[in-house]
């Protein structure tokens, strides 16, 4: 056994005890979404300040901090457990939230709203570099790991493109793969935003969580290879079941 020791972490460091604390919930944390703990059980508390070096108040601390989070549960004769699987969504590849989870559970996807719509919102057509009078399709559909809801995904599509992904099968396949279908191009690339909301009533009802838990807002604009936008989204992502993951390069000075 490899033991990891963090930095200022044992109770003779002089740190501050709620500092050590959150060091190592930081730590503990990262094991868990990098899935170190494959049983879903965690050490118990003794074991755990020999691997990372920390006092028994410090790890006790450290995992009350985790429960807070939603992300482990511990019981009396059971022991420490991570409360949900968390499943990695990397942002360095354009792909779909399905075709990221391929392999990693049962998704199945719920078709709550799918429709043309005559007249584009102006801040739609504006993202979609279309007139609003062209009209275009929205589309809702809430998305399921396992029988568990994790995410809310709405689009606005341009119009012929739209119409075909209307035609396809919403309920069991990616939207990417039916707009490369109907384009018969592939797509080139997306702009994506990612920060932190807390769940209005409604999403959270719809996601199975508390009306303000945090959930990940994703906003992305994809484009086909030519450069024409043709699907304006908003995501709603459990916080509790998803890790966004990208691996990234130093390069020169950026230039926009």
């Amino acid at each position: 056994m490899v033991r990891v020791t963090v930095a200022g972490m044992d109770h003779h460091g002089g740190r501050p005890r709620a500092e050590r604390a959150r060091q190592l919930a930081d730590v503990l944390r990262q094991q868990i979404t990098d899935g170190a703990f494959g049983d879903g059980t965690l050490p118990d508390e003794r074991d755990l300040g020999r691997r990372f070096g920390a006092s028994r108040n410090a790890v006790r601390d450290a995992l009350a901090l985790l429960r807070e989070e939603g992300l482990i549960t511990r019981r009396r004769g059971v022991g420490t457990t991570v409360e949900l699987p968390k499943y990695g969504h990397g942002l360095d590849r354009l792909t779909g939230l399905a075709e990221e989870l391929t392999g990693r559970g049962t998704v199945t996807n719920e078709v709550r709203v799918a429709a043309e719509v005559p007249v584009l919102p102006a801040a739609i057509a504006a993202r979609l570099e279309v007139p609003a009078g062209a009209g275009g399709v929205y589309v809702e559909r809430l998305r399921w790991l396992d029988g568990l809801p994790l995410s809310l995904d709405t689009s606005y599509l341009t119009a012929g493109i739209g119409r075909a992904v209307l035609a396809g099968d919403l309920r069991g396949r990616d939207v990417f793969r039916l707009i490369e279908e109907a384009a018969g191009v592939p797509l080139g690339r997306a702009e994506v935003a990612v920060h932190a909301v807390n769940a209005d009533p409604g999403t959270a009802r719809l996601l199975g969580i508390e009306p303000g838990a945090a959930v990940f807002a994703l906003e992305r604009l994809t484009r086909l290879a030519d450069g024409r936008p043709v699907d304006t989204e908003s995501i709603r992502i459990r916080a509790d079941r998803m890790t966004l993951r990208a691996t990234l390069g130093r390069g020169g000075p950026r230039t926009t």
